[in-house]
């Protein structure tokens, strides 16, 4: 990375008033490794919905359709090295994000786009269908990585990912070279793991599971891992590094009573965490085949 002409990063998600979700937390952590970030809300919120009823904003489709064009024909679009879209508010933002990343490839063949699906968890769907769907058919084809959760992960392809085997044939008939599943099957009693999967790899990091955790956790892995990647850290390092940090936050947030992940306080554990994470090499089916 050029610390005198930083890589630029958009980043497309919710933004909340008080807390550290959607682009609050992917912002922040990715300034705090040396990036510059072009930061446009889906939605705001005074704060994340699972603390209770709170008002919701959502960018007017046209205005948001009219910022993304503006960012696309800007002078200062060639700085832009990366796109992180995460939550969206309704179906209609989808088509202008897919647009300005195939328009950033365009002129930037060599630019990541990091695909956060955020549409559910173990509970179901928390957005509409038509926007699951949308996600899927549109911004998946063109994502280098994608970060879903199992239960997203098993929502967009279909399959139920009821151990390893299923969550790798499933990620890696995703179609992004690069997917991150975020709640791996563990191997480790009382543990949770994330799991990386490329054209040859299959990585398991675990950490022990930690009870009541807050919100966020998906958005600041994301955020994470980009930035290890885009800074020149190997996959498995960027892996390894991306789950001890924020297993590390995740676990002194928890410790503190904290309702939020308390990032600011512990913004240090973003470039040099001190959590032990195992790593575990699983069997890629590309192996499997030679065999």
């Amino acid at each position: 990375m050029d610390s005198e002409n930083p890589a630029e990063i958009v980043a497309i998600s919710s933004h909340v008033v008080r807390g550290a979700v959607g682009n609050r937390a992917i912002v922040f952590a990715l300034e705090t490794m040396g990036f510059r970030v072009w930061s446009l809300p889906t939605v705001i919120l005074p704060w994340h919905p699972g603390h209770g009823p709170s008002t919701r904003i959502t960018t007017p489709d046209g205005q948001f359709a009219s910022v993304v064009e503006d960012m696309e024909g800007s002078r200062w679009s060639g700085a832009i090295k990366a796109v992180v879209s995460g939550y969206f508010g309704s179906v209609d933002q989808v088509a202008p994000v897919a647009r300005l990343v195939r328009k950033l490839k365009d002129s930037n063949p060599g630019l990541l786009y990091v695909c956060d699906p955020v549409i559910g968890d173990s509970g179901g769907l928390y957005v509409k269908p038509e926007i699951a769907e949308a996600i899927r058919d549109q911004l998946i084809p063109l994502a280098d990585i994608a970060t879903p959760n199992r239960y997203e992960l098993g929502w967009l392809s279909g399959a139920d990912l009821d151990d390893n085997n299923a969550v790798i044939d499933a990620a890696l008939a995703l179609g992004p070279r690069r997917v991150l599943v975020t709640s791996a099957v563990p191997m480790m009693a009382g543990g949770i793991g994330n799991l990386l999967l490329t054209d040859r790899l299959a990585l398991l990091a675990e950490h022990r599971m930690v009870g009541n955790p807050p919100n966020g956790l998906g958005d600041l892995t994301s955020a994470l891992f980009l930035a290890r990647l885009m800074r020149g850290e190997s996959e498995e390092r960027a892996l390894q590094m991306t789950t001890a940090s924020v297993f590390e936050i995740l676990a002194r947030s928890v410790k503190r009573g904290a309702d939020e992940l308390m990032l600011f306080e512990d913004y240090s554990s973003f470039l040099n965490p001190m959590a032990m994470v195992q790593i575990r090499q699983l069997l890629h089916p590309s192996r499997a085949k030679r065999k």
